[in-house]
């Protein structure tokens, strides 16, 4: 079922019940009103009755069928009985005495509170009636005629009234949700109409206030993502097609001149041996592609790792690649209450490829000493800095550095792909942690690693 519909039903069926439960209570107190009204008044004819007739001591039939005849207050198949204190019937007009039941309420009325009951369509009111020292118990019933037809008008007025009001919150709630749905049916021509080819058209946000307006700003930054998103996979595949192209054309040049022009055997071995180092370039290339898909699993075992031990490892590796470096370890804040120091929760070899990336970038960048630097920022968080004393970069640098295969005008007099950047940030943001680069050019540049602790057991 569409949402407009599900909305109209909802409001619909809501409505009618809010609608259904005034009638009711309507309906009831109208009720309730009417047989106080018509009770209270068969219980003042009792007492009228009562003064008349037994005040005066005369009980006599003709003198009652007389007064009835002059009574204003007479009602619809009116009927009065007069009982003594011993439940002897004194008088009646009932002219069956034998279907009275007024004598099994006569134990329960008492002077401050008469008795009510109903036989069919008649309604007797019972009291108690004193007179010098005697008591008398007075019932007199009546059908509420007037009263009746009243209720049945009322009855036709609220099944009228319910049956057109349901009609007029249908309308209502067709338009209510029509004009509630119509931004958001605004938003969804115009999302449709975006494509691969014009990502960067955007959709209106309104007045920007209302949850209409925050889902269309949703949207807009959905797709500034996606199109960065796009952007950097049309930069990724151009800048790897090229640095690919670039390898293999120069190795498919080396063979043929070979090929076509090495009769001897040095000449050969020196085509061969440049074909191999294309060839490397090309399997450096590719790992480090392989390297930067296999940053985007997340499938990876968590396990606890001492990060200090994939520090060490990094620099060890360094170290040995670029022997003619130094490179220091310090050591900075330490909190007294974490017990096992440095542990956080991940793969290790991932994270040991991201320190080292960093150390490599440093070395290769850098003509002095790199001060590797690692600390707490709170119990809770390790921060790991890695400073060098290079080139640096500037701000537009900084900006595109972590767009796999990007290098920056500086970056390019040096071996390299443009990978380990990107690479890094996959890593540490998979270990839920954050990579900061400030740099300046010909100051350096520092990396600054955060990651959380584990948590202990």
């Amino acid at each position: 079922m569409l949402i407009r519909n599900k909305l109209i039903l909802r409001f619909t069926l809501l409505v009618v019940a809010i609608q259904l439960c005034l009638s009711a209570f309507v309906y009831y107190y109208s009720a309730l009103s009417r047989e106080q009204r018509y009770y209270h008044r068969l219980e003042a004819k009792a007492l009228l009755i009562g003064s008349i007739l037994i005040r005066r001591g005369n009980l006599a039939e003709n003198k009652l069928r007389s007064f009835h005849r002059k009574d204003l207050l007479t009602m619809h198949d009116e009927r009065i009985s007069i009982y003594n204190q011993d439940g002897r019937l004194l008088y009646t007009t009932a002219s069956d005495k034998r279907t009275l039941p007024e004598g099994a309420y006569l134990e329960k009325i008492t002077s401050k509170k008469p008795v009510h009951f109903q036989v069919g369509k008649l309604e007797t009111a019972g009291v108690l009636y004193r007179h010098k020292g005697q008591s008398y118990y007075l019932f007199v019933s009546g059908w509420d005629e007037f009263g009746g037809r009243e209720f049945e008008k009322l009855r036709l007025i609220l099944l009228v009234g319910n049956l057109g009001t349901l009609v007029l919150i249908i309308l209502a709630g067709w338009y209510f949700v029509e004009q509630s749905l119509q931004p958001i049916s605004r938003i969804v021509t115009e999302v449709e109409g975006i494509t691969a080819s014009n990502l960067s058209l955007r959709v209106h946000e309104g007045n920007r206030r209302d949850e209409i307006a925050r889902l269309a700003i949703t949207f807009n930054q959905m797709l500034s993502g996606l199109e960065l998103a796009f952007e950097s996979q049309k930069s990724f595949l151009s800048h790897a097609s090229h640095e690919l192209r670039t390898p293999l054309a120069n190795l498919l040049g080396t063979l043929e001149t070979s090929a076509a022009y090495d009769t001897d055997l040095a000449d050969a071995k020196h085509s061969i041996n440049s074909a191999i180092e294309e060839i490397r370039h090309v399997i450096e290339l590719t790992n480090g592609l392989l390297a930067l898909a296999k940053a985007d699993d997340t499938s990876f075992r968590r396990l606890p790792v001492r990060f200090d031990e994939c520090v060490t490892q990094a620099i060890a590796a360094c170290s040995t690649k670029y022997q003619h470096y130094a490179i220091r370890l310090d050591f900075g804040f330490l909190p007294e209450s974490v017990e096992d120091m440095f542990m956080v929760r991940g793969n290790a070899q991932l994270l040991t490829t991201a320190v080292l990336n960093l150390l490599d970038n440093a070395c290769k960048y850098s003509h002095a000493e790199v001060r590797v630097t690692l600390g707490y920022d709170t119990p809770r968080k390790l921060v790991l800095q890695i400073t060098d004393t290079g080139l640096g970069m500037s701000e537009e640098e900084l900006r595109r550095v972590f767009e796999p295969l990007y290098r920056g005008e500086t970056g390019k007099q040096m071996p390299g792909y443009g990978l380990g950047l990107p690479i890094t940030r996959k890593i540490i943001q998979l270990h839920a942690g954050q990579l900061f680069l400030q740099s300046k050019p010909g100051e350096g540049t520092t990396a600054t690693v955060r990651l959380p602790a584990a948590e202990e057991r």
